[in-house]
């Protein structure tokens, strides 16, 4: 049974689940629950902080907390989540049982040059090679988790608000 007072919405960092759940959320009229909230409420820090202390297996697990707290709240809500959490089978689990998740599906292309000049801590000087390399094995796991694939390629954001709240009634 799918949670219908919750979208949690997952994709590559520059897919535009913070931009496209604002949009949602004020759509709706739900709250919005940001990822990197979330992370920083359940380790006391940021993302980049969690990365280079303790490596990446405790970024998973912070990223693990945070969706822990967009499970937890209570809804009517929409929730950007880690593009990391679908590597976990427990998380996907979670994730697609939680609510309504949607996979907001970016060329590489596009999230290139989305994140292109942003602080993220896996882009490194060539942020496209970074992310192929981070989205490698990655589509059919989103695939597997999502409820709604929706492609976001040049498309407003208000757009891809509306298919989704469509896609909800």
């Amino acid at each position: 049974m799918i949670a219908a007072d919750r979208v949690l919405l997952v994709g590559m960092m520059g897919s535009g689940k913070t931009t496209i759940g604002r949009a949602l959320a004020t759509l709706l009229g739900w709250r919005y629950l940001d990822n990197d909230k979330q992370l920083r409420l359940a380790t006391g820090t940021d993302t980049r902080t969690v990365q280079e202390r303790e490596g990446e297996q405790a970024l998973r697990r912070a990223e693990s907390a945070a969706l822990s707290i967009a499970l937890s709240e209570a809804g009517p809500l929409v929730a950007s989540i880690a593009a990391g959490v679908v590597l976990d089978p427990l998380d996907r689990i979670r994730l697609r049982e939680g609510g309504f998740v949607v996979w907001l599906r970016a060329s590489l292309d596009t999230l290139a040059e989305r994140v292109a000049g942003t602080d993220r801590p896996w882009l490194g000087a060539d942020p496209a090679a970074a992310l192929r390399d981070l989205y490698a094995g990655r589509a059919e796991l989103y695939q597997a988790a999502a409820h709604l694939v929706v492609d976001v390629d040049a498309v407003p954001a208000e757009s891809i608000a509306l298919r989704i709240a469509a896609a909800l009634s």
